[in-house]
């Protein structure tokens, strides 16, 4: 008795396992993936706004600091 019901639980967890996810358990997860990506772009596209941002400003006090040193020299040449 015991042979067949090792079988019968056997069969039981192959049929399960053959089975795989229904077509709502495949949509959950699509939607998850989705909106885990979409979560991603988001925090990237943060990310690299801020870091732009931080740059341009870095290379405009760099800029105005240029010009602020290079002005008088000019000035005195005239």
């Amino acid at each position: 008795m015991k042979k067949v019901l090792s079988i019968l639980a056997v069969a039981l967890v192959a049929t399960f396992v053959a089975c795989g996810p229904s077509a709502e358990e495949k949509a959950k997860a699509e939607e998850a993936a989705k909106l885990t990506a979409d979560s991603i772009a988001k925090a990237l596209e943060a990310s690299l706004s801020s870091a732009v941002s931080e740059a341009a400003a870095t290379v405009d006090s760099a800029a105005a600091a240029t010009t602020e040193t290079t002005a008088p020299a000019e000035e005195a040449k005239h």
